[in-house]
Order: structure tokens, then sequence, then C-alpha cells
């Protein structure tokens, strides 16, 4: 797909592609995970957020939960997830998830937050606590989390490293031109230099994922994987944009699977150990597999 081919559009496509058609999940261990979190009412990403690809990842004992409540201090042009005033930390929350992760006999959890630029700490020691909680009650399981970017403080993103999570994730979502329009508040370099500095405090796997279809060029795609990698990231996701509501910024284009195969390939001769591309692909997204 050529450049002009990409070049933002003045007015959204209409009708979803049939590339975007997603069969209902199914299956005896996606029925057993659905009926344990309507029982006791646990509060999973993949439940409340309709993921696309709830049953195949349950199926392979992978699920993620959001800590922090369901209210973000951020009001990012894309996210689902509710702005405003946030209610107060719950601080046996590490161990609500914790036990809702054994109930339903998670192998790989990936936890993510709102954002909370309300908190002196940034509710990052709500993180710590809650993968504290998860290796004891949960040994076994293997941990990815998915963190805001704290502002870019490192004493916060320091309690992350210290907790030593398999996988530690943060998200550009989008291309360096469109970073302040898509995420406001967020800034393009700071997230890069948070995945750097992951890394350069000896996090095994990081990880960054972004959405395209906001009207970025392939150019400027590429130009974000070749920045990723430079900050040493080891995986990334690469997923359509849909647009959660008509406030939220509407769809420019629907991306291919050709289009989603070639930054595959380009991604994968840049050097990540892993590269998800496809319409579908969301942050957690075979999150097992990205632990090698």
């Amino acid at each position: 797909m050529s450049t002009e081919t990409l070049a933002p559009q003045k007015t959204a496509p209409k009708g979803k592609p049939k590339w975007l058609r997603v069969k209902l999940p199914t299956g005896k261990k996606y029925t057993e995970l659905r009926s344990l979190v309507d029982k006791y009412d646990l509060h999973t990403i993949c439940t409340s957020g309709s993921c696309p690809n709830m049953g195949e990842c349950w199926s392979e004992g992978t699920a993620t939960f959001m800590i922090l409540g369901n209210i973000c201090t951020r009001s990012c042009g894309f996210c689902g997830v509710k702005t405003g005033r946030p209610e107060t930390v719950d601080w046996d929350e590490p161990e609500k998830v914790a036990r809702s992760i054994k109930l339903m006999k998670i192998k790989h959890a990936v936890v993510t937050s709102v954002d909370r630029d309300d908190l002196k700490d940034m509710g990052s020691i709500i993180w710590a606590e809650t993968v504290k909680a998860i290796r004891r009650m949960n040994p076994e399981t293997t941990l990815e989390t998915l963190i805001p970017d704290f502002q870019g403080n490192t004493r916060n993103i320091d309690r992350i490293v210290e907790v030593a999570p398999e996988v530690v994730s943060h998200n550009m979502e989008t291309v360096r031109r469109l970073t302040r329009e898509v995420r406001i508040q967020a800034k393009y370099d700071r997230s890069l230099e948070v995945l750097r500095y992951l890394k350069e405090q000896g996090i095994n796997r990081t990880k960054s994922g972004i959405m395209l279809g906001l009207g970025e060029t392939e150019e400027e795609v590429i130009q974000t994987l070749h920045d990723l990698k430079d900050a040493n990231v080891d995986v990334v996701t690469i997923g359509q944009y849909l647009q959660p509501s008509k406030r939220h910024l509407p769809v420019k284009q629907f991306i291919t699977p050709d289009q989603f195969k070639k930054y595959e390939a380009i991604g994968l001769d840049l050097g990540f150990r892993h590269v998800e591309s496809s319409a579908l692909v969301r942050s957690s997204y075979k999150a097992q597999k990205h632990i090698n």
C-alpha cells in the first residue's frame, strides 16, 4: 500500500470490512472462565472491553486485569475509558486481583491500569503491591504489566523494575505526528524514554503497541518501528483502531491484511523478538508467547 493511499482522509470509511468480523467466543475453557467471572463478579478488561480475542486468550489461560479504578485522569481521543476525578485508591485491590487470577487458574496474567496523575506516586505503589500479591498467591503464573508513563518519573518506574514482571509494556499508541491529537497529555519521546529506561534497568522483555487507521502514513509507521527498536524494545503489537463512540476520533482508514503482514515483516527484519500485526491484534494478544 502506497503512502498516498495511507494519507489522512477527510471522511471516515463507511462500514467495517469483512476481515474485522469475529466469531463469538466458544469452547469449554472459555465457558468455564465466563461462568467464574459472572459468579464472583471478577473484573477483566477482556469482558469490559469486549475484546475480539477473548475466547482465544482465555482458552490459552491468559487474561487481562485493570487496576486503580475505571476512571482515568487523562482524556485520550481513542480510549473508551471514562475521564474525570478517580475514586479513592482501594488498598485491598492487589489481593482481589490475585484472588481472581487464582480462581480463574490463569497461567499468564496481563495487568494494566488507568492513568492516575492525581496521585503523588501516580499509582506505582499499588502497581508494585499487585505484582507482589499475584506472586504470593499464584507462584506459577507469569506476568506482563502494561504500565502508564508515570510522567517519566523514574522513582515510580523503579517500583515496577523492583518487582520484575516477566514482561513490561508501555504503548506508544500512534506515530509522532498524531501523538498530541490521539494521546493529548502524553509525549512521544517521553514514552520512548520510559521504554529505554526499563531496558537499561534490566527488564527482561519490554513491549509496546500502536494502532493504525488514525491517519498515519506508511513511512510514519516504519519510523515508529525504528524508534522502538532504537529504544531496545523486544516486542511490538500492531492493530486496527476502532472508534469506541461518536465522541472519539474517527477511523480514517481500515488497514488491509496485506499491509499488516508487510509491517510484521519489516518489524521482524528490524530484529524484534515478536511482532503481532493484524487488524484484531490488541496489546495483550498472544501475550503468553512474549515471555520467551
